[in-house]
C-alpha cells in the first residue's frame, strides 16, 4: 500500500501541538521547577494555530491552560508570580493562534474560490479538443509551470472546418494572467477564422492582423498552424515555433522544418515577410505531435535538453491518452522536478481506412 505523502505530512503536523505539550510536561516533571519549562506549554496552541482551525486551536489552548495550572500547582509556582506569568503567556499565544487560524481559513476559502474560477476559465479558454475529427484522433496534455495553476500561456485548438481539420499550438510571451489574456485573444481569432478562410495562408494572415491589432506590438506569440485534408498530407505554417514531430508507421520520428523561418505572431510591424506554407506527407497509421518549447527545452540536472525524438517509441501505446500521459511523465522525470515553463502537447493520430479496415498505430 502506498502512503500519500501530503496526507501523511498533514497528519504529523496535526499531532505536533499535543506532542509538544507532552514533551514539555515530561521535561518539567523530570527537571523540576528550577529550570522554567512551564512557559513552553504555549508551543501547543502556537503549533495548532499554524495547522488547525480556530476551534481546534481554542481547544488546544484550553488544554494548555489546564496543563499549565496542573504543572504550576505541582511545582508550587503559584506561590510566586511565575505560575501566573506562564498562564498569561499561554493565554496570549492561544489568542494569537486563534487569530492566525481564522485568517488562514479565510485565505484558504479565497484560494478555493480562485481555483474554481480558474477551472471555469480553463473550460472556456482551453476547452477539450474533439476526440475524433474526420479520420483523426486527438488528445492533449497541458502542464502549467505555475504551482497549482490549471492554465498558463500555452494554447491549442482543433477545429473541423469545411476546408479540413485545422489545428493551432502556440506559446505566448510571458506568464501569468497577462499571458492567459493574450492566449484568449489568439484562440478567439483562430476559432472564427478557421471556419471562414479557404486556405491556411489566409488564415495565418488574418490571425496575424487580429493579434497585432489586439496586442499593439507589446507581446508576441510563437505558433504553428496545421491543416489536414483528405490527400494524405498536412500543411504547416510556422510562426517561429518548434517544428512538429512526425512519427511514421515504422516508429521513426522526423521534425519537418519550414523552408524559411518567420517572426512570431504580433510582430508584423517589423515589415518582414511572413511564413510560407509547406507540405508533409501524413498517411493512415502515422502520428503528429505538436508541442511548445516547455517540452523541447526542458533540461535535466546536467543541463541537457529533453530528447523528444528519442522518446517516439513511447507513443506506440495503442491508447492515445495513455501514450501522451507516458510521454508527459517521462518529461517530468527528465526535468527531475517541476517544469520551468508551461508544456503543452497535442497528439493527432491518423486512423484512416484502407479497403474497409482501420489502420492501427504499430
Amino acid at each position: 500500500m502506498t502512503v500519500d505523502k501530503p496526507t501523511s505530512g498533514l497528519a504529523v503536523l496535526s499531532w505536533m501541538p499535543v506532542a509538544a505539550m507532552t514533551v514539555v510536561a515530561a521535561a518539567d516533571v523530570v527537571a523540576g521547577p528550577g529550570v522554567g519549562f512551564l512557559p513552553l506549554v504555549s508551543l501547543g496552541p502556537a503549533f495548532s494555530g499554524l495547522v488547525g482551525g480556530w476551534r481546534r486551536t481554542a481547544l488546544i489552548g484550553a488544554l494548555a491552560l489546564l496543563l499549565c495550572v496542573g504543572l504550576g500547582l505541582y511545582d508550587g509556582l503559584f506561590e510566586e508570580r511565575r505560575g501566573f506569568t506562564a498562564m498569561a503567556s499561554v493565554a496570549g499565544v492561544t489568542g494569537v493562534g486563534i487569530a492566525a487560524a481564522v485568517m488562514r481559513s479565510r485565505r484558504e476559502a479565497e484560494l478555493a474560490s480562485v481555483r474554481s474560477i480558474a477551472e471555469v476559465a480553463q473550460r472556456v479558454l482551453l476547452r477539450p479538443v474533439p476526440r475524433t475529427a474526420g479520420s483523426l484522433q486527438a488528445t492533449v496534455s497541458y502542464t502549467s509551470a505555475v504551482a497549482e495553476a490549471r492554465i498558463g500561456g500555452d494554447l491549442y485548438e482543433v477545429v473541423a472546418s469545411p476546408h479540413g481539420i485545422r489545428v493551432i499550438v502556440g506559446d505566448v510571451q510571458g506568464k501569468g494572467l497577462a499571458a492567459v489574456e493574450t492566449a484568449a485573444v489568439v484562440l478567439g481569432a483562430f476559432r472564427e477564422a478557421a471556419h471562414d478562410e479557404p486556405d491556411l495562408l489566409g488564415l495565418g494572415e488574418r490571425l496575424e492582423r487580429s493579434v497585432a491589432r489586439e496586442l499593439g506590438g507589446e507581446k508576441f506569440v510563437t505558433a504553428v498552424l496545421a491543416e489536414i485534408g483528405e490527400d494524405h498530407e498536412v500543411v504547416f505554417l510556422n510562426y517561429g515555433h518548434p517544428a512538429p514531430m512526425m512519427v511514421r508507421r515504422d516508429g521513426t520520428a522526423d521534425f519537418p522544418q519550414p523552408t524559411a523561418y518567420a517572426l512570431p505572431l504580433g510582430l508584423s510591424a517589423h515589415g518582414l515577410e511572413g511564413p510560407k506554407p509547406y507540405r508533409v506527407s501524413f498517411a493512415p497509421g502515422e502520428q503528429l505531435l505538436l508541442y511548445t518549447d516547455g517540452v523541447s527545452e526542458a533540461r535535466d540536472a546536467g543541463g541537457s535538453f529533453y530528447p523528444l525524438g528519442d522518446r517516439a517509441d513511447l507513443l506506440k501505446e495503442p491508447d492515445a491518452d495513455r501514450a501522451l500521459q507516458g510521454l508527459r511523465e517521462d518529461l517530468v522525470r527528465h526535468a527531475a522536478g517541476p517544469l520551468h515553463d508551461d508544456a503543452a502537447m497535442l497528439l493527432l493520430r491518423y486512423h484512416g481506412h484502407v479497403k474497409g479496415k482501420s489502420v492501427p498505430i504499430e
